[in-house]
């Protein structure tokens, strides 16, 4: 149920009412001028229009570019006060507040939130308008660019060295009731900008290839910050505590000791890594005062964590036997993803005396994953601060063997490769498709459709215009006659593009490949380039996040690596409330289907969180690419050393999981990655061998390498396991939470397979992924 029961303050009502007499304000953010934003606020006045809703526009700049001109239609402009800046004599635009207010429009268009009135004008700023409009009960919609917003001003300017010459408040989002993100590559700005449709803007530092990357994860991360609040803010409101793990939030448990900044200093690189929150706790006797050493200790270590824009506190304890249960409660209610901590130094016999610190917090948690940071001083040195990889783009005199030229000039005939994502259903990416398509069309370019799912959405079909679509080659199955995508067809006409809607689709048994997306590889390999679409759960290393999310296993899936081969990858944002309304217009499914899902997968804080997946998802990905070339410095820190990871699973329905972890582990650390398996007894089972081969095709799609070992007894895997990981020169172990059962709780006083190879990999980091059983059969 999507709304609480719980009765309102009276300062909720005064709120509320309040809100009643006001406008609604919506701001359209991009990375840079020329992203789209005024096209696509001038698109949804005229949908307002035709709705019945009295719209007009004021102050709004086209800048002439056509397909933004062309959204004007009918649209009622009300006349903007004109007046030449005196430092360059450009000619600027203020609102013309009392004609507006004359006129009294339910809705104003203006363009350009950051700009300054002129020198004697009723308010400042546009902004000041903007409320001022609000108050009169006039709604606003507008524009503005991720740099003008102070906060991500200067980092803005320290990244790529542009200034911006106006700016808003750093809260200026937070009086929105609605934030759309307009999401555009590199590459489409510099085709805009070759096209003469940036007119004033050639040459400027904005429009260099680097910096349009940069400004736009600045952008995906800044709306994905804010769609975190407001999932917190749903989550109170319907009681719920429990995290999704989408937002990570790093804790470093430590101690006034000489190492203490060493780890606070690790957990700040995770932190930055995963683009969470980094909180730090040490725990004290408050009835003991501190030594001399410690004193120090603990002002450097505060400082530190002040320097990183942490939370550091102190936990109050009487007796070591209390910091598991201590530690675990402050996680809970600090919604912690992740403990950092160092590895135990206690030998087998003290932790059978005393009891082993990380199984009794691991007993005490649920949903929190433990990072055990190796003590690796003694053996190499401690690497505090990162360090990059060795430049692998050297230029070499070696001639390239025959395989090797035949790769290259393979990718040289390779289509290009466009993805639009999104974050649900109906959110408009088969629409924005088939404008592409259109777009290029008039250029002259050879665009044809391949596959399109309109699913009836009015909208949808409209925008065809004047595509022609390649006829689906007829399937049986079973009696019942299927269509699918004829890729056979699509080669022999061999168009310059194709769009193919549905990446995830698996095709009809029987078909000449599985899935879609491996048709869409044969296109590409043709030389036909491809504009494909996919929502963001549909993603393989995400799917465990999503069914943690929704409740749903997604079934159809696409390797995250089909993503990584894209030239472009373009996120189509939509805000949860507006998603939903479509849903009631009928837009998305049929009215059958509207009130159920409306209470399943589209209840609100699913697609809140979605949409949260999605913008990180994708802010990632523009921040490997950005790191691919090269870039000097990386929004999420640098990485460290070579690194290698090992995971480490059983045959049972957890396996994925764990794999789907070390894949996404690996590649945030540019790490190669293996996963390894111990069969414990003489024979293997057909069940067993079967769940070993979907593992082994799973590590597959994802780039990573499935070994299997054997063992007789139980007791020897965990030496197994610990010597093939140091002969991988493993520097990260990858494992999952073993259950606690009674007749593995300890072999001869052993301890669990867990522990045992943890104690045995004190030498690397190991990440203990939360919640997973073991199959006891083996590893």
């Amino acid at each position: 149920m999507e709304d609480s029961f719980k009765r309102k303050s009276p300062e909720d009502i005064l709120k509320m009412i309040t809100k009643l007499q006001q406008g609604t304000l919506k701001i359209y953010i991009g990375p840079v001028s020329g992203s789209g934003k005024t096209y696509h606020m001038l698109r949804e006045g005229n949908t307002l229009r035709h709705q019945g809703i009295d719209v007009v526009i004021c102050a709004v700049s086209t800048m002439q570019r056509p397909e933004t001109v062309e959204q004007l239609g009918e649209l009622e402009r009300i006349p903007s006060i004109h007046w030449s800046r005196w430092k360059d004599g450009m000619e600027m635009k203020d609102l013309n507040l009392d004609a507006l207010l004359a006129r009294n429009p339910e809705v104003v268009l203006v363009d350009g939130l950051a700009h300054r009135n002129r020198k004697g004008a009723r308010h400042a700023t546009r902004l000041e308008d903007i409320q001022y409009l609000l108050r009169h009960n006039i709604s606003v919609i507008t524009t503005v660019n991720v740099y003008e917003l102070e906060g991500y001003t200067e980092l803005a300017r320290q990244l790529t060295g542009i200034a911006a010459e106006h700016t808003v408040p750093a809260d200026t989002l937070e009086l929105a009731d609605e934030v759309k993100l307009i999401d555009v590559t590199p590459e489409t700005v510099l085709s805009r900008l070759a096209e003469g449709h940036l007119r004033g803007h050639e040459g400027e530092a904005v429009f260099r290839h680097g910096n349009l990357g940069i400004l736009r994860e600045l952008a995906l991360r800044l709306v994905a910050e804010g769609v975190n609040e407001s999932l917190r803010e749903h989550r109170e409101e319907m009681g719920i505590t429990v995290t999704t793990g989408i937002m990570e939030r790093i804790l470093v448990s430590t101690q006034y000791h000489w190492n203490g900044s060493i780890y606070i200093r690790r957990g700040q690189q995770i932190a930055k890594r995963l683009n969470g929150d980094l909180h730090a706790v040490t725990f004290r006797n408050m009835k003991q005062p501190l030594t001399k050493e410690a004193t120090v200790f603990r002002r450097n270590m505060i400082k530190l964590v002040e320097k990183f824009g942490g939370q550091f506190e102190e936990l109050p304890v009487l007796h070591r036997r209390n910091i598991p249960s201590t530690l675990a409660r402050y996680a809970v209610q600090h919604q912690i993803t992740r403990i950092v901590m160092g590895h135990s130094r206690h030998s087998r016999w003290q932790e059978l005396w005393r009891g082993s610190f990380v199984n009794s917090l691991l007993r005490r948690m649920r949903g929190v994953d433990l990072f055990l940071l190796a003590d690796r001083a003694q053996h190499e040195g401690e690497r505090v601060l990162p360090t990059r990889l060795p430049d692998t783009e050297t230029p070499t005199y070696r001639r390239l063997s025959e395989q090797e030229m035949k790769a290259q000039i393979g990718q040289i005939r390779r289509g290009k490769f466009k993805v639009y994502i999104g974050a649900a259903p109906g959110v408009g990416k088969t629409y924005m498709m088939l404008r592409e398509g259109n777009d290029l069309l008039r250029k002259g370019i050879d665009v044809r459709i391949g596959l399109l799912e309109t699913h009836n959405r009015v909208e949808t079909v409209e925008q065809i215009g004047q595509l022609s679509i390649i006829a689906r080659e007829q399937r049986v199955y079973q009696g019942v006659q299927l269509e699918e995508m004829d890729t056979e067809a699509i080669l022999r006409l061999c168009p310059e593009v194709v769009l193919v809607d549905e990446l995830a689709h698996t095709n009809v048994p029987g078909s000449t490949r599985q899935k879609r997306y491996e048709d869409v590889q044969i296109l590409l390999d043709a030389g036909i380039s491809v504009i494909t679409t996919v929502n963001v759960q549909h993603l393989e290393s995400l799917n465990d996040a999503v069914e943690h999310i929704t409740g749903i296993r997604v079934r159809e899936t696409v390797p995250d690596q089909i993503l990584q081969t894209a030239d472009e990858v373009q996120l189509i944002d939509v805000a949860p409330q507006a998603l939903r309304q479509r849903m009631r217009e009928g837009k998305i499914y049929a009215a059958a289907k509207v009130e159920q899902a409306l209470g399943h997968f589209f209840r609100i804080g699913n697609l809140i969180a979605l949409r949260e997946l999605a913008l990180r998802e994708l802010a990632d990905d523009v921040d490997e690419r950005l790191e691919s070339q090269e870039r000097k410095s990386a929004l999420r820190g640098p990485w460290r050393r070579q690194e290698a990871v090992f995971v480490c699973v059983s045959s049972d329905e957890h396996a994925e999981r764990l794999i789907r972890r070390g894949f996404r582990t690996a590649y945030r650390l540019k790490a190669v990655w293996h996963v390894h398996h111990v069969h414990v007894g003489q024979v293997m089972n057909n069940e067993v061998k079967c769940q070993l081969e979907e593992l082994e095709q799973l590590t597959v799609r994802l780039g990573g390498k499935f070994h299997i070992h054997h063992s007789q007894r139980l007791r020897d895997v965990p030496g197994i396991l610990a010597g093939k990981a140091s002969e991988e020169k493993a520097t990260q172990l990858v494992v999952g939470q073993a259950k606690r059962v009674w007749w593995l709780n300890g072999y001869r006083g052993k301890g669990t397979v867990v522990s045992r190879l943890v104690r045995l990999s004190r030498h690397m980091d190991v990440l203990i992924v939360a919640d997973y059983d073991y199959d006891l059969s083996g590893m």
